[in-house]
């Protein structure tokens, strides 16, 4: 099975009276790199969520973003700063003898000047904010992997099918060589004769000429080894695991290969062969990028 490394997967609701949103998104990246945002006082999810998803994504530049929003019944205690709030009742006094001036202090009034009242919330358990925290990410996971598995089929169906124009590519060269030595044969024929102005020659000769012209333009070892290749690729194509990296190796080879047989080949059609067979193991190596 091949996956894309772009993915998106979303949860939004309330678990156990806490309410949860979280959004798990991935792009293209060589290795497995993670970044991870969450509300203020829940820093302790970042390294879990790290681990978590590394479990179950081994490619991809992974973002994810998680707001908390606590229980409302969650137990709250709100603390009185006594020696704050007389030091304001006191100045507040002081400013009303010194300059004559009247005024009508009440508790609601002191309560709203800084840091007389603070509001303390009993510390949430870990574990369990953990417990629920990985129920959304599990849900979220679920859409998440099969964009990624939807995305991961089209780029092996587009694949397999550029595949199979190379290989009906790699036949047509296999097919065209030995005519082109025919004609290099019959070429070299006509031009003694046109030289010698007859057809007295050395028969010899012109074998050893074609045998050693064969040898310089015989593509036979470099388009078996790409039909090996492309054997493997369609292996990796249907792997259960993450095989981006050993098919980016792989085009690699494909590509060395179709450069062999471009230096080699002294004729223009097999040349425009291999410009095409160039062109798609591009457009294969382009796609590739895109495989976990």
């Amino acid at each position: 099975m091949i996956n894309s490394m772009t993915g998106f997967g979303r949860f939004e609701g309330q678990i156990n009276g806490r309410t949860i949103t979280l959004e798990i998104k991935s792009v293209n990246h060589r290795y497995m790199e993670f970044s991870c945002r969450v509300t203020r006082g829940y820093a302790f999810l970042e390294d879990k969520l790290k681990t978590y998803i590394s479990q179950r994504v081994s490619r991809g530049k992974i973002d994810m973003f998680v707001s908390i929003t606590e229980p409302e019944d969650t137990p709250t205690d709100v603390v009185i700063n006594h020696n704050l709030a007389a030091g304001y009742i006191n100045a507040l006094k002081e400013l009303e003898e010194k300059y004559g001036v009247s005024s009508s202090v009440t508790a609601v009034e002191v309560g709203r000047y800084p840091d007389v009242l603070t509001v303390h919330k009993a510390p949430e358990d870990e574990d369990t904010v953990w417990a629920d925290v990985q129920t959304a990410v599990d849900s979220a996971l679920e859409g998440f992997m099969a964009m990624r598995k939807a995305e991961g089929e089209r780029l092996k169906a587009d694949v397999l099918s550029r595949a199979e124009t190379i290989m009906q590519l790699v036949s047509e060269i296999e097919k065209r060589s030995p005519e082109t030595l025919a004609e290099y044969q019959g070429r070299l024929r006509e031009k003694i004769e046109e030289l010698l102005g007859s057809k007295d020659y050395d028969e010899q000769r012109i074998i050893t000429e074609v045998a050693i012209f064969a040898d310089k333009i015989a593509v036979d070892e470099e388009t078996v080894r790409l039909r090996s290749h492309f054997d493997q690729l369609n292996v990796y194509l249907n792997e259960d695991k993450p095989v981006g990296r050993s098919i980016d190796f792989l085009i690699q080879e494909m590509n060395r290969e179709a450069n062999t047989i471009g230096s080699k080949v002294k004729d223009a059609q097999i040349a425009q062969m291999v410009v095409r067979i160039k062109n798609e193991i591009e457009k294969i190596r382009e796609q590739i990028q895109n495989i976990e």
